[in-house]
């Protein structure tokens, strides 16, 4: 399988790339222009022998098979639907679109082409703890999943973010942007085909003139199996050794688990720390090691026409579900 690397204009291509490496496909080449020098530069760093090649040129090569597409989130939609229509399947980092009407065009894009369209959630796909949880939970480890709490803090780094990153119109608000994560994991980890945002809110607490900036936001959500909670910021500390303090509470009928994807402030080094407790005990699972399948499902559900990685209704859902959390949440003002 060969594929492309297209939109180099967020750091999560480079573990959009390296997990189809490793996976055992051939990467063909990438468009080098990008709204940031230095993603552009870290990418050669750990790709120093992919060759650079225009963005029509790798979209329109009848022998690359996928285009992984990390652009600014707004140009994410059309730059799918034209590698959708090229023959091409797509994997984009989130969120995948940014509006409802960019989900409706690459909606049409799939059932006009039979390609698929998947956005690749790094806080489930990337995080070996969360790998584990899934297991755990399908053995039976905490009962039936009644719901999920999940919380996406990031540290803000604000001198290298490039311009785009502050304009809502640009990467589809709070919600749109970091909540799409959790929103995917309560769907999944509580098994729901379907769901409705009951509450939302963002809003801007930095004090500062990036008013229309939205560095807080909150969902609450509900299906007819479980209830969840979602709150992301871009408050991290500095004092914090990461990029922040990513949290995941699974609460079964017969126990909980929590996963810690990023750091365990009690002290254990490293990342993706998993603490499970049953009706028999309370105790640490060591998840770091484990392998991440994401990258090899896609791979096959391209070769083989599959749904293995993640269904293509779940994409759907997952991302009409942020997009309706933004547009319907409210605005708190300071």
């Amino acid at each position: 399988m060969r594929f492309a690397a297209v939109g180099l204009d967020h750091r999560h291509i480079y573990h959009m790339v390296g997990e189809l490496i490793e996976a055992g496909a051939e990467c063909a080449g990438f468009d080098p222009a990008t709204s940031d020098p230095r993603v552009l530069d870290g990418f050669r760093q750990r790709f120093p022998d992919l060759k650079p090649r225009s963005a029509d040129a790798l979209i329109d090569d009848p022998t690359i098979d996928l285009v992984a597409i990390a652009a600014v989130p707004r140009n994410r939609a059309t730059l799918a639907a034209q590698a959708m229509r090229a023959g091409k399947d797509v994997m984009v980092d989130k969120p995948g679109v940014t509006s409802l009407a960019d989900l409706a065009s690459v909606k049409a894009a799939c059932r006009e082409t039979g390609r698929i369209f998947s956005v690749c959630f790094s806080e489930r796909f990337i995080v070996p703890a969360t790998i584990v949880a899934e297991k755990l939970i399908a053995d039976g480890a905490i009962g039936r999943v009644v719901q999920t709490i999940g919380m996406g803090p990031h540290r803000l780094n604000r001198a290298i973010r490039p311009a785009w990153f502050f304009d809502p119109a640009n990467y589809g608000g709070i919600l749109n942007d970091i909540a799409s994560h959790q929103i995917d994991q309560f769907l999944y980890f509580t098994g729901s085909k379907d769901a409705e945002i009951v509450a939302a809110s963002v809003g801007h607490f930095g004090g500062d003139h990036l008013s229309e900036f939205q560095d807080f936001g909150e969902v609450l959500l509900r299906s007819d199996r479980a209830c969840g909670y979602v709150r992301v910021d871009w408050f991290t500390a500095d004092g914090l050794p990461t990029w922040g303090d990513g949290r995941l509470t699974i609460l079964g009928t017969d126990g909980f688990i929590e996963v810690r994807k990023n750091v365990d402030i009690a002290g254990r080094t490293g990342g993706s720390h998993l603490f499970l407790v049953d009706q028999k005990e309370t105790k640490y699972i060591e998840s770091a090691s484990t392998d991440l399948p994401y990258g090899k499902n896609l791979v096959d559900d391209i070769l083989n026409r599959t749904e293995t990685a993640m269904p293509q209704k779940h994409v759907f859902l997952a991302m009409e579900l942020a997009l309706i959390a933004e547009k319907n949440a409210q605005r708190i003002s300071t």
